[in-house]
């Protein structure tokens, strides 16, 4: 059995920085429909991430 090494808050970081930035692009969108939507579907997965990742994180502490 193989096994790697993750860096859980390494991943965790990178959850948060792509999560602020589909935001601000939010922001920056005025409202257009397209990039709303996407952005809305980038979230939903971003949540799982935090639930499957972040979440974890907070037990390492």
């Amino acid at each position: 059995m193989v096994t790697a090494e993750v860096d859980l808050k390494e991943m965790d970081k990178i959850i948060k920085d792509v999560k602020a930035k589909i935001l601000r692009l939010v922001e920056i969108s005025k409202g257009m429909q397209c990039v709303d939507r996407n952005c809305d579907r980038i979230l939903a997965s971003l949540k799982m991430l935090e639930l499957n990742i972040s979440d974890v994180v907070e037990f390492l502490d």
